[in-house]
């Protein structure tokens, strides 16, 4: 897939993957085998009609395409950026044994961004006529009969908006109350405007509205309402989808030095609040001359690939295992190295260094090699005696995961939880309170935007059952 440039996109945030041609997009469809038994569906977490969507394409029909798509899934254009496909359904592909699997992802994106590029057009000629029509729906806006049932969604992250479209599509009266003051959760703050453009999640959520979901923003769960408050109003069932985003840190000395921060508020200061564009928009980001990120996940190379957009002459990922156990994206390590992302890999630091004022200068550091494997089944790495050294730095960025948010588990009793803090729930996200339903990051932990979409489907069937079985 053509993309920019490394050095020019480096100084820039516009998005790096440019995007299949509508003839490389058939050319590429026409390459999948149609399999009776197709297994990359078993490998999508939200089910999506995987060859039927393809074939749509290879036959040129992109209307059809995106039809089968929205059926299943709520996000396409975002999947389709953002989905680690490489590790789901391209991992089963069969053209992929003897060869490159067909590129699913890429051909997501494709027929999501085609479809809005036709909306926008359709919008545009609608309102130069100035004959709009309300009573017009689309096909991919279509509910079944409405339901008197109140549903609410605690969190607009992936999660609790892949909940909320299936469940608006069952008919229910289903509202989304968001803490901050945009809906989206990780894909408005936590991934770079140069890997998802913040334009395409805005188009996304305003397709769900269209399928009449409420979204209320500046609703703070925990804090401004409780689960016990929702219930009072009339709320028959809950889904509880808050994500993980308490950020963890190392507990070495040297964290509370000015220079460090956690990837979660360097990345949110720089996409939702754009820091970027300072002072444009009034929310500095301080990006040192060398920056160490230390973890090796796809928040990593994000921060480390916008720390290079801010001006750092060095960025390095500092990863205590080797490049080969990196939980990040082939596609985004990949990213990285040709952007002039340095990696100092087998390497650990144990205590950050401040100068007089209080302000970073450098880091201590263990070499480390890898040992046997332990119960993730990568090499454990292990220290190297007598191998301690300097490592001269002026920012550190900890992107080393994330746990759940605490507001609304802290605020609601009864409601059980694991050892970190999670939130215990089935496999369909019903928890130990009637009623009450959890999925996404908030029950896993820290995953990635597909697998807590596809917690929220589970928990939307569960849901619709679970009102069902109250109504007879």
């Amino acid at each position: 897939m053509p993309c920019q440039a490394p050095q020019e996109r480096v100084s820039n945030f516009n998005e790096v993957a440019l995007g299949y041609t509508e003839e490389q997009a058939i050319i590429e469809a026409k390459r999948c085998l149609q399999c009776k038994k197709p297994k990359c569906r078993d490998g999508c977490p939200v089910e999506v009609l995987i060859p039927e969507f393809i074939q749509a394409v290879a036959d040129g029909d992109m209307a059809t395409a995106a039809k089968q798509l929205k059926l299943k899934n709520a996000l396409p254009a975002v999947c389709g950026r953002v989905c680690p496909q490489e590790s789901q359904c391209e991992s089963k592909c069969i053209v992929g044994i003897k060869s490159e699997p067909v590129a699913i992802g890429r051909l997501e994106r494709f027929v999501a961004d085609w479809e809005m590029a036709k909306e926008e057009a359709e919008e545009a000629k609608v309102a130069d006529l100035d004959t709009v029509d309300g009573d017009q729906e689309s096909e991919s806006s279509a509910t079944a009969s409405p339901k008197k049932q109140k549903v609410a969604i605690i969190g607009a992250g992936p999660a609790g908006l892949s909940c909320a479209a299936d469940l608006a599509r069952f008919g229910y009266d289903v509202t989304v109350f968001e803490a901050l003051h945009v809906a989206g959760g990780v894909l408005m703050y936590g991934i770079p405007e140069f890997r998802l453009p913040k334009a395409i999640v805005e188009k996304e959520i305003d397709s769900l509205r269209k399928l009449g979901v409420n979204l209320q923003v500046n609703m703070v769960g925990g804090k401004t309402f409780t689960v016990e408050d929702l219930q009072q109003k009339g709320y028959e069932a809950v889904f509880i989808g808050t994500g993980a985003g308490l950020p963890n840190f190392m507990g070495i000395p040297g964290e509370n030095l000015c220079g460090v921060f956690a990837a979660n508020e360097f990345l949110t200061r720089t996409n939702l609040m754009k820091g970027y564009d300072f002072p444009n928009f009034l929310t500095p980001v301080i990006s040192g001359r060398k920056v160490a990120v230390l973890g090796a996940g796809n928040v990593a190379m994000d921060a480390a690939r916008t720390a290079l957009r801010l001006g750092a002459e060095e960025v390095s990922i500092v990863y205590r295992r080797s490049e080969k156990e990196m939980p990040a994206r082939a596609e985004e390590i990949e990213h990285a190295h040709e952007e002039g992302v340095q990696f100092k890999v087998l390497t650990n630091p144990v205590e950050i260094v401040g100068d007089e004022q209080g302000w970073v200068k450098g880091m201590n550091c263990l070499r480390y090699e890898l040992g046997e494997p332990d119960e993730s089944g990568r090499r454990r790495p292990v220290p190297v005696e007598g191998s301690e050294f300097f490592m001269e730095v002026d920012s550190v960025i900890v992107a080393i995961g994330q746990g759940p948010n605490p507001l609304v588990t802290q605020s609601t009793a009864g409601l059980a939880l694991n050892r970190k803090g999670t939130i215990q729930a089935d496999e369909e996200g019903r928890t130990s309170l009637p009623g009450v339903f959890a999925g996404g990051d908030i029950v896993t932990g820290a995953a990635t935007v597909i697998l807590a979409m596809g917690a929220g489907k589970k928990s939307a069937r569960a849901i619709d059952q679970y009102l069902q079985s109250k109504q007879s």
